[in-house]
C-alpha cells in the first residue's frame, strides 16, 4: 500500500489546479479517497475528524450486504438446477449463480458510476460516494432473469432523476435502489412480476413437473396458502425471489453488522418490524380472505419485507432524522407494507411502495417532532418564569 501511496503522491500535482490533467481532478480524487483516508484538515472553526468518512461508511454497508449477496448467488444456481430436476455439487451451483448475478452487478455499477463521474466532472465537484451502496442494492432487489438493458435504464433513471436532479448524494428524497426497482415495476411489469422471472435461465415449458417457480407472495396473492413454503425454508432462503431478499438469516447477519457499527438505525428496524406484525395481527382478526389469515411471522418472512427495513428504510438520507421520528417512520413503513400487499395483490411487494411513500413524508414527520419539542420546551420555560 505504501508503494501505491507514493505513486499517487507523485502524480497528484498533475490533477490539481494548474496541472496537466486538472479537468480530471474529480476522478482522481474519487480513486484516491477510495483507497486512502483523505488527508485534508479543517482550516476554520472547531471540528473533529476521524477515519470513518463517507466512503468508509458506505464500505461498511457493502460488507453488511455481502451475506445476502453470497447466498443470492448460491440460491440463483440452486433454483436453476432445481427447476431442471438435476442435482449438482456446491461449487457447480455457485458457479452457475455467479455467472447469472455478476453481469447484473457489473451493469449496475458501470452505468451508475459513469453517470456519477460525468456529473462530477461537469460540475467540478467531488464524486459522490452514495452509489457504492446503491450499485449493490439495485442488483439485489432484481430477479436473476432481468434483462441487462433494463437494469442499465433503471439505474440511469435512479441516478439522474432520483439523485442528481436533487443535487446528488445527501440531497435525494427517495432511495435510489427502490426507484430503480419501481421504474422497472411500472414500465416493464412483465419482467419483474409473475413466476418464471425469478429463476435463472427458466422459460415457459422448461421446468420439470411439480416446479412452479412462484414466489411465496405469488402463492399468497393467488390464495394458494398451502403452497407457501414452511417457515424454515422462508428463513433460510431456499425459495425463488429477488437475488438478495430470500435468506432472512443472511439479512439478520447484515442487520447485526449495521447495528453494531452504528450505521443502521435499530429504531427504524424495530419499529418497522412492530408495524408489520401489528398490521398482520389486525388482518388475522378481520380474516376476510385467506391472505389475511396468514400468520404474522409468515407475513414478515415473505418477500423483501425484512430486506427493505434493514437496508433501505434505514437509508440515512431519505429516512427520518429525529429519534422519535424514526419510530414513527419505521412503524408506518411496516404497517403500510403489509397493508398494500394484502389489499392490492397487483402490487405484491408492498415494501417497495411503503418505503417510497414514507420517504416522501419523512421530512414532515421530522418537522412535527421538532415543533412538538419546541412547544414542550417553551411551555416548560413559561412555567419556570411564572414560578
Amino acid at each position: 500500500m505504501k508503494a501505491i501511496r507514493n505513486y499517487l503522491d507523485k502524480i497528484k500535482p498533475q490533477f490539481q489546479k494548474g496541472g496537466k490533467y486538472e479537468k480530471f481532478h474529480s476522478t482522481f480524487d474519487a480513486f484516491e479517497t477510495f483507497l486512502f483516508v483523505p488527508d485534508r484538515v479543517t482550516h476554520t472553526g472547531s471540528h473533529i475528524r476521524d477515519a470513518l468518512d463517507m466512503k468508509r461508511t458506505m464500505t461498511m454497508v457493502i460488507i453488511a450486504l455481502i451475506p445476502t449477496l453470497l447466498f443470492g448467488i448460491w440460491n440463483a444456481g440452486y433454483q436453476f438446477y432445481l427447476s431442471q430436476g438435476q442435482e449438482a455439487g456446491f461449487w457447480t451451483i455457485v458457479w452457475e449463480g455467479f455467472l447469472r448475478v455478476l453481469p447484473i452487478i457489473v451493469v449496475s455499477y458501470v452505468t451508475g458510476l459513469a453517470i456519477e463521474f460525468a456529473f462530477a466532472q461537469a460540475r467540478g465537484h467531488e464524486v459522490n460516494e452514495g452509489f457504492l451502496v446503491s450499485g449493490m442494492l439495485i442488483p439485489l432487489v432484481m430477479p436473476v432473469n432481468i434483462p441487462l438493458w433494463m437494469v442499465a435504464v433503471a439505474t440511469a433513471f435512479a441516478v439522474i432523476i432520483g439523485k442528481e436532479a436533487f443535487g446528488g448524494t445527501g440531497m435525494n428524497v427517495f432511495n435510489p435502489a427502490l426507484l430503480a426497482r419501481a421504474f422497472i415495476f411500472f414500465a416493464y411489469p412483465g419482467d419483474i412480476t409473475g413466476d418464471k422471472v425469478w429463476v435463472a435461465g427458466l422459460t415457459t415449458g422448461q421446468a420439470v413437473d411439480g416446479f412452479s417457480g412462484a414466489t411465496p407472495l405469488a402463492h399468497a396473492a393467488a390464495y394458494q396458502i398451502d403452497q407457501i413454503p414452511p417457515l424454515h425454508d422462508l428463513f433460510l432462503g431456499f425459495i425463488p425471489g429477488s437475488i438478495g431478499e430470500t435468506s432472512k438469516l443472511a439479512i439478520f447477519i447484515g442487520a447485526a453488522i449495521l447495528i453494531i457499527t452504528g450505521i443502521g438505525s435499530w429504531k427504524i428496524m424495530f419499529s418497522a418490524l412492530l408495524g408489520g406484525l401489528t398490521m398482520s395481527y389486525i388482518f388475522n382478526l378481520v380474516g376476510a380472505n385467506p391472505y389475511m389469515e396468514i400468520p404474522p411471522l409468515t407475513q414478515i418472512m415473505m418477500g423483501s419485507f425484512l430486506f427493505g427495513i434493514v437496508y433501505m428504510a434505514t437509508d440515512p438520507v431519505s429516512a427520518a432524522q429525529t429519534e422519535k421520528g424514526k419510530y414513527i417512520y419505521g412503524f408506518l413503513i411496516g404497517l403500510f407494507s403489509i397493508m398494500i400487499r394484502v389489499f392490492n395483490p397487483a402490487y405484491p411487494e408492498g415494501t417497495m411502495l411503503a418505503i417510497l411513500l414514507m420517504n416522501t413524508f419523512a421530512p414532515l414527520i421530522d418537522h412535527y417532532v421538532v415543533e412538538a419539542n419546541i412547544s414542550k420546551r417553551m411551555k416548560r420555560s413559561a412555567k419556570l418564569t411564572n414560578a
